[in-house]
C-alpha cells in the first residue's frame, strides 16, 4: 500500500463515503461531510485551534484501500471526532485490507517517510465499537512492536433490534414497560389537546426548527451549558449537512401547535441513531419524551428499519425500551 499525508479534506467524498459503506465500522460520524464539518469547528471547541490534521490514505492498485481520519493534539494521535460529540469512530478500511492497512499505517506513522512535523509519543482512540476488528489488529501490531497497549470500556451504548411490527417489539420488552408505552401514548392522544408529530423534510425550514430544537435542549441545566456559541455552530453545520446527504431525522412532537418534545436522529444505514433530545417540562404531564419515542419507534419498525441504536450512555429509559447493552472502547498506545 502507498501512503500519503493530507493536511485538508481533498481526499474525494464520494470514494471516502464509498470506502466506509464497505467498512469496519460503518457509522455517520465518518462520512466526509460529518468529520469535515467537525474539524471546521475542533468538535465545537473541544479541541484547541492549533491541533493539526493528520488524514492518511493508502492506495493499493490505483484504488483508494483505507484512511485514517487521525488528529495531532496533546502529544498524541486522535481519531478525527473524538471524543465528545462522535459516537462511533474507527478507520475507514474493508475487514480483509484492515491487516496490513493498519500494520503499514503504523510502520508508516512511525518512518521519516510521513515526514510529519511532530514526534507522537502514543496513539489514543476512543469510541470504537467492542465489536470492531481494529482493536484485536491494534493489539497485535503493538505488541509485535513492543509498544504499551490498554484497553478500557469507555461507555455503554444500548441498541434495539427491530421485528418490523410495532406490536411484535412491544411484545419482546417487559410486560410492565409495554403497558407503561401504551398508557402514555394513549393517554396523549386521548388528553384532548391537539397533538402532532413530525419529521421536518423542509430544508428551507430547517434554522428555524433547529433553533426550536436547541430551545427545548437548553431547558435542561446540563445542556445549556454544552450549547456554547461554537457548538451550536458545529450542531448546524453537521445538520445542515446530514439533511443534503439525505440522512438526518430531526422530529417534533407539538401539543397545540407547541413544540413539547424533539429527537435529532440520524436515519442511516438502515438503522435509526439517537444523537440528542429537548423537552418543554411545562408539558410533563402528556410525558412527550416517551410518547414521541414510541411513535419513533412504530415508525421505525414500519418502515422495516434493523436497528433503533441510542448510541452512548446508560440513561434509564433506553433499557426500559428494551435496550441492550454494547459498549464503546478506548484504547491508547504509547511506543
Amino acid at each position: 500500500m502507498n501512503f500519503k499525508l493530507h493536511t485538508n479534506f481533498d481526499i474525494p467524498a464520494e470514494a471516502w463515503n464509498a470506502l466506509l459503506a464497505q467498512g469496519v465500522t460503518h457509522a455517520p460520524f465518518l462520512r466526509h461531510e460529518y468529520l469535515g464539518t467537525w474539524w471546521q469547528t475542533r468538535g465545537g471547541g473541544e479541541w484547541p485551534q492549533d491541533a493539526q490534521l493528520c488524514l492518511v490514505s493508502a492506495e493499493q492498485d490505483g484504488q483508494l484501500a483505507g484512511i485514517a481520519p487521525l488528529f495531532f493534539a496533546r502529544e498524541t494521535l486522535w481519531l478525527l471526532g473524538s471524543i465528545e460529540i462522535s459516537d462511533y469512530l474507527d478507520l475507514i478500511v474493508r475487514p480483509e485490507d484492515l491487516s496490513p492497512f493498519l500494520s503499514g499505517l503504523l510502520d508508516w506513522l512511525n518512518s521519516p517517510q510521513a515526514a510529519l512535523p511532530y514526534a507522537w509519543p502514543a496513539l489514543e482512540w476512543v469510541n470504537i465499537p467492542e465489536a470492531s476488528p481494529t482493536l484485536a489488529a491494534l493489539k497485535a501490531e503493538s505488541a509485535k512492536r513492543g509498544w504499551d497497549y490498554a484497553e478500557t470500556v469507555y461507555a455503554p451504548s444500548p441498541s434495539i433490534p427491530l421485528p418490523g411490527d410495532f406490536e411484535t417489539y412491544l411484545a419482546g420488552i417487559d410486560k410492565k414497560q409495554r403497558h407503561e408505552i401504551r398508557r402514555k401514548m394513549r393517554r396523549a392522544e386521548e388528553s384532548g389537546r391537539n397533538i402532532r408529530w413530525y419529521i421536518v423534510e423542509d430544508e428551507a425550514a430547517l434554522d428555524s426548527e433547529m433553533d426550536g430544537f436547541l430551545q427545548l435542549m437548553a431547558q435542561d441545566p446540563e445542556k445549556a451549558a454544552f450549547l456554547t456559541d461554537i457548538m451550536r455552530s458545529q450542531m448546524k453545520s453537521s445538520i445542515h449537512a446530514a439533511f443534503r446527504a439525505g440522512w438526518l431525522q430531526l422530529t417534533f412532537m407539538e401539543v397545540d401547535g407547541e413544540k413539547a418534545c424533539g429527537y435529532l436522529n440520524f436515519d442511516y444505514d438502515n438503522k435509526i441513531w439517537v444523537y440528542n433530545s429537548g423537552l418543554d417540562r411545562k408539558f410533563m404531564e402528556l410525558s412527550p419524551g416517551w410518547v414521541l419515542l414510541g411513535y419513533l419507534l412504530q415508525w421505525a419498525n414500519d418502515n422495516k428499519r434493523a436497528e433503533f441504536d441510542f448510541m452512548r450512555g446508560s440513561e434509564d429509559y433506553k433499557y426500559k425500551f428494551g435496550g441492550l447493552d454494547r459498549h464503546v472502547m478506548r484504547v491508547r498506545i504509547t511506543k
